[in-house]
């Protein structure tokens, strides 16, 4: 963009090209063609799938977006994420729609096995009755094909800088200094750079590391034309489901992606790195020992993993506040509500924050909203991404519990929830006297009231609420402030930048 300053690296996409060649059609106008009356320069810290988005966002409210990347090159790595309709609803609001349909599968149903046997516990249907229950598809994809959507998406809007990273920070003025020394000015900083967060530090004021869950996850990625030709494995590409297999202590998740061209395998377990040194070389044997005595196919599918990457799993309790006490500073993402995988939200619940900052700061028209703007950021997405947190650890404890009474109550809960639901796909009526409610349900895809609040979640509609209720008369009246100007070696204005690290996600997050 002509009114952005061009400092240092200009970022590039590395690698192989993913699938994927669609026309991306950006929307010719968000936010009801709402763009800000004041347009304020932003950094966002972190080129990940939550600091692509919110600097889309910002840049379609009407501000100017520099985004501080700390590694050489953009990459995506990692394996398949679960992309629920509350995130899709915002992809294809964006334009992304065509260029989803190259590389999603839309699994049919969920399923969960027992461990040993392969026995089918539970089943929900998800397919099209995703998008007839909630407005929007639900879809698995590939996280570097996603990201590289995003970032076509942002690209032709925002500043991205590469080997940006920031070693230091005034919340106050705000400022940024990098590794090289440069001091970068903005108005408002966003903090997108994942679990290892800087920026988190001065927002609660010191060193805060995550908490280590005890578990650790493999994945892999095993080509379907293996599966095919196995009559054993080829049930899983021809009917498309997102299965899990539910054991002691541990789970394992697969799913197809890149338009059931890949098979991707998340396989949770106890951590050991304490006890043994991790050696990529013996991860195959390590991965295939955690899991004997399950049942064929899984011996099969690990039986196809010549070596696998393992990411270790960990958690942080919900912060005070997201916003830095002089107003400048916000978190978004991993930064400030980490997710386990174990609901597969971790993903939605950054894009959502991204969609609703930059709706809100589509209406600023004074610096001195800046403020109560973040604050107000922090107040719709609070309750809704800790109750996330709950809800993904409480997964945890349900598909990790050992045999013995709680796990058969477990599994007579889902299989009850299965029967209604596969009554009524026949169209059957309800039996007479049984309790059809699924509220509660060890399910909790099976739960339809946790459905709604999970996946009919429109970010944007949350924002505007809050607008007609809140801000009309909370912020339009605010008074006007002076802010100074900054420059960057004299030529403009100082921008807002996003930074972090793009592989945030390998902290975190195998399932999505």
């Amino acid at each position: 963009m002509n009114n952005f300053i061009t400092v240092g690296t200009v970022a590039s996409v590395d690698g192989p090209l993913v699938n994927g060649t669609a026309p991306i059609e950006p929307p010719s106008e968000l936010y009801q063609g709402r763009r800000a009356a004041l347009s304020l320069d932003i950094v966002v810290v972190g080129c990940g799938l939550g600091g692509l988005a919110a600097a889309f966002c910002l840049v379609m409210a009407g501000h100017k977006v520099t985004i501080l990347e700390s590694a050489t090159t953009i990459g995506e790595i990692g394996a398949g994420i679960q992309v629920s309709p509350n995130l899709t609803r915002q992809l294809i609001r964006w334009g992304l729609a065509k260029r989803l349909q190259e590389v999603v599968v839309k699994p049919e149903a969920l399923t969960f096995r027992r461990w040993c046997t392969g026995e089918t516990l539970a089943w929900t249907p998800w397919g099209d009755s995703m998008e007839k229950n909630y407005g929007a598809p639900y879809y698995h994809i590939h996280r570097a094909d996603l990201h590289r959507m995003m970032y076509d998406l942002a690209q032709p809007y925002v500043n991205i800088r590469t080997n940006c990273r920031v070693v230091a920070m005034d919340p106050s003025i705000p400022n940024l200094t990098l590794r090289s020394g440069e001091v970068v000015h903005a108005d408002l900083v966003i903090g997108a750079d994942g679990l290892k967060s800087t920026t988190r530090e001065y927002v609660v004021g010191g060193p805060d590391e995550p908490t280590p869950t005890g578990d650790a996850a493999y994945r892999a990625v095993i080509p379907t034309e293996i599966l095919l030709a196995d009559p054993d494995l080829r049930g899983l590409v021809e009917t498309p489901e997102m299965v899990g297999w539910l054991g002691p202590q541990r789970h394992i998740m697969g799913y197809n992606i890149r338009a059931k061209k890949e098979y991707n395998l998340v396989m949770c377990h106890p951590d050991r790195d304490q006890e043994e040194p991790w050696k990529p070389e013996e991860s195959a044997a390590r991965m295939k020992a955690e899991f004997v005595g399950w049942e064929p196919r899984i011996q099969k599918l690990l039986s196809l993993i010549p070596s696998t990457l393992k990411w270790k799993l960990m958690d942080h309790a919900p912060l005070e506040t997201w916003v830095h006490k002089d107003g400048k500073l916000a978190l978004l993402g991993d930064s400030c509500h980490p997710m386990l995988p174990y609901r597969a939200q971790g993903s939605a619940m950054a894009i959502e924050d991204a969609a609703v900052l930059g709706n809100l700061f589509s209406r600023l028209s004074s610096y001195a909203q800046i403020a109560p703007l973040l604050h107000a950021y922090e107040g719709i997405r609070y309750d809704r991404t800790t109750n996330t947190q709950a809800s993904s650890s409480l997964n945890r404890v349900i598909f990790h519990l050992p045999d013995g009474p709680e796990q058969e109550k477990r599994d007579r809960e889902m299989r009850a929830a299965m029967e209604d639901a596969l009554r009524e796909a026949r169209g059957e009526p309800p039996v007479r006297g049984t309790d059809t409610s699924t509220k509660g349900n060890a399910n909790q895809w099976a739960d339809k009231e946790k459905s709604v609040i999970q996946f009919g979640y429109d970010a944007d509609e949350e924002a505007e609420k809050w607008w007609r209720e809140h801000g009309q008369s909370k912020i339009v009246t605010l008074p006007a402030v002076q802010m100074p100007t900054y420059h960057i070696f004299n030529q403009g204005s100082f921008s807002v930048h996003l930074f972090g690290c793009c592989n945030y996600q390998l902290n975190n997050d195998p399932c999505g």
